[in-house]
């Protein structure tokens, strides 16, 4: 079956979705510790959560990159993530879809989440031809992100560095055995339309 052009795709259960992140050792193995955001995590400024695993091992470099050493799988609500999305506006102005520029630009300025779609990756981290979610937070969605929907947080770097090894050898069999288990996730198309851009 061909994949729509865009689509949220996740590894989720009848009431949490997971999402990815990567951070610094200093936060994000106190996260994983503890279960939540440490204080030193900035509450005020844009947190993007992404979840795609293979896109989040593009952007972290399979947890090689400076500042993003510690991948981090973070559980939340299903509840929270729907609000976000119900709460959000595309991060780039789409002709057609939006009746002018200034109007997008007071919508993204009052909404507490925004949209991104970004080409999702195969195990070589190569882009396919159909694209994944990223949610940008901020204000009042980041602060119910870090202390309300969270549910678990897990440290998955180990594993991003034993499908990497795996991919380096070229064993993608047992590489793709070990990805978690994405799926479509379902959202209402009310909700979805407007951000499709």
């Amino acid at each position: 079956m061909e994949e729509p052009t865009r689509r949220i795709r996740a590894a989720h259960s009848d009431s949490t979705i997971t999402v990815y992140q990567a951070y610094s050792r200093e936060i994000g193995l106190p996260a994983a510790r503890d279960g939540r955001f440490p204080a030193a995590w900035k509450r005020d400024r844009m947190t993007w959560i992404k979840p795609s695993f293979l896109w989040m091992m593009y952007r972290c470099g399979w947890g090689a990159k400076e500042g993003q050493e510690t991948v981090l799988a973070v559980e939340i609500s299903r509840e929270g993530f729907d609000w976000a999305l119900r709460n959000a506006c595309l991060s780039s102005y789409a002709h057609g879809l939006h009746s002018d520029r200034a109007t997008w630009q007071r919508q993204l300025k009052r909404a507490p989440a925004r949209v991104q779609w970004d080409p999702e990756r195969d195990l070589r981290l190569r882009p396919l031809p159909y694209r994944s979610l990223q949610l940008g937070l901020s204000g009042e969605a980041a602060r119910h992100y870090a202390d309300e929907w969270t549910i678990s947080i897990r440290d998955v770097t180990p594993l991003a560095h034993e499908i990497h090894a795996l991919v380096g050898s070229g064993d993608l069999d047992s590489a793709a055995r070990l990805l978690p288990q994405e799926r479509p996730y379902p959202v209402e198309d009310e909700v979805l339309a407007p951000l499709h851009g």
